[in-house]
């Protein structure tokens, strides 16, 4: 496992090469990539080209409006690189954010978010994108996959993971983990 100094888009290309060299000794298919503007699922899918990326954005409305993050020109990129989108509510907040926001308290899957934190960030991400991805009918469950998040933007996280619906994630199991932050950048 290699532990970054510091959280941040500094260690995307060193999450590259470790899940390429997690890709060389496994026999996994797929590769879950969160990504906001798509600048990094486009780094993913140009450093990673014989592998099936999926990424996985934030759904409309996240920060305000009915605005939509992931930038054109990505999207464009993406879909001519052969990169599955998948933009839906967060499987670790959604309606669940409402609820505390309005009401005060927190609910379950803000718990576990909160304790997925305790492994940094991208830990939270990784395992929320793999939810939100099998929930969109991209990622089978069956098999296990790589999913990258990361802290703010870019990717320092990377693990080997089993994915769960969100409806059973705590059926979600996690393999390997192939690199973090050392302070877990949370």
């Amino acid at each position: 496992m290699h532990a970054f100094a510091t959280p941040g888009p500094e260690g995307t290309k060193a999450t590259i090469e470790a899940v390429r060299e997690c890709l060389g000794r496994r026999d996994i298919e797929r590769v879950v990539v969160a990504t906001t503007t798509g600048r990094t699922a486009v780094a993913f899918a140009e450093g990673l080209p014989d592998v099936q990326i999926i990424a996985v954005t934030h759904n409309v409305g996240f920060r305000e409006g009915d605005a939509f993050e992931l930038e054109p020109g990505h999207a464009e990129e993406l879909e001519r690189l052969g990169v599955s989108i998948v933009t839906c509510l967060h499987a670790l907040s959604g309606v669940g954010r409402s609820i505390s926001r309005t009401f005060g308290g927190i609910t379950g899957p803000e718990l576990i978010a909160h304790t997925l934190r305790m492994f940094g960030q991208g830990m939270k991400v990784c395992v929320e994108c793999a939810a939100m991805a099998a929930d969109a009918g991209a990622l089978p469950t069956d098999r296990d996959a790589i999913c990258v998040g990361g802290t703010g933007r870019g990717a320092d996280t990377a693990a080997v993971l089993r994915p769960a619906h969100a409806g059973s994630l705590l059926d979600l199991r996690i393999r390997e983990v192939l690199c973090l932050p050392k302070d877990g950048g949370s």
